[in-house]
């Protein structure tokens, strides 16, 4: 079984009754080394239709078409847009399909991303024009990590891209990889940051796994770590030096190597082995 990630959204065309068109994309999450391609379906949906029985239907659909595919339904639906997650909450209930509100929707975003670029301009109605942009979302503030969740101690690392390729081989308790952006030069540095845990590494990897953890980012001199639809976890605050380089190495990574970062709990500096390992992706939400 494997989860889906879906976005039900409108998109930059205009019907003929001069409304924009919604549409809903749902494609599995790929593992890093599967050799299957990733599940996709989509469907239209006119403005007036805009609701959770339509989405229960369409869901219907989609897992009727991914069962002729020899594929099993999915156990979790991730979606990323507030806005929405009251109504596929009710959509994804009717199926007893369990809905996280989460960012981790790494190949939906890619393939959004594509659509925008090489669909959208061709279809009749496409609003070519400057679009008014979206209002920033107000951030929440960062919180203090909890003190059961409090390592020992935090280093900045780096791994090849190449050596990202053999993760899913690597031991760990918990893990969240991701397929490897296309093109990547085996020896592209990616950015991360390793959480040394000792007697408690096992406990803190386990809250990890439940944050849904998405990327890193530095604002002003802190480090902070986003998770979940919009939580903000801080790591740690940073001389204003370490600041500086580790934005840029952040802002480098999404030049370098499409956003690529990794998260990582250890024992000690010592440990042969993972407790938990997940890889990140610095991309656009929406």
């Amino acid at each position: 079984m494997s989860d889906w990630e879906l976005d039900y959204y409108s998109r930059p065309i205009l019907d003929a009754d001069g409304k924009k068109r919604w549409e809903l994309l749902i494609c599995s999450t790929p593992a890093t080394g599967e050799a299957e391609e990733p599940f996709r379906w989509s469907r239209s949906c006119p403005a007036s239709n805009v609701n959770s029985i339509w989405l229960r239907e369409a869901l219907e659909q989609a897992i009727a078409a991914a069962e002729q595919q020899g594929l099993a339904r999915p156990r979790r639906l991730r979606c990323w847009r507030a806005s929405m997650r009251t109504m596929v909450q009710r959509a994804a209930e009717g199926l007893a399909i369990e809905l996280i509100a989460s960012r981790r929707c790494y190949a939906l975003v890619s393939w959004l991303q594509q659509r925008e670029r090489e669909v959208y301009p061709h279809e009749e109605g496409y609003l070519s024009g400057p679009l008014a942009p979206a209002p920033e979302p107000i951030r929440a503030l960062a919180r203090p990590l909890p003190e059961t969740a409090r390592g020992e101690s935090w280093a900045w690392a780096r791994l090849g891209a190449g050596e990202l390729q053999q993760a899913d081989q690597w031991e760990s308790d918990f893990s969240g990889l991701i397929p490897l952006p296309a093109g990547l030069n085996s020896d592209s540095p990616v950015p991360g940051i390793l959480l040394f845990g000792g007697e408690r590494a096992l406990a803190i990897a386990a809250w990890v796994a439940g944050l849904e953890p998405v990327r890193l980012e530095v604002c002003g001199r802190q480090l902070i770590l986003e998770a979940g639809l919009e939580d903000r976890w801080l790591l740690s605050d940073l001389g204003s030096d370490d600041a500086e380089r580790t934005s840029a190495e952040l802002s480098a990574s999404r030049q370098q190597v499409g956003g690529l970062q990794f998260l990582a709990v250890q024992a000690n500096p010592s440990a042969q082995r993972f407790t938990g390992f997940w890889m990140l992706r610095d991309l656009p939400d929406s």
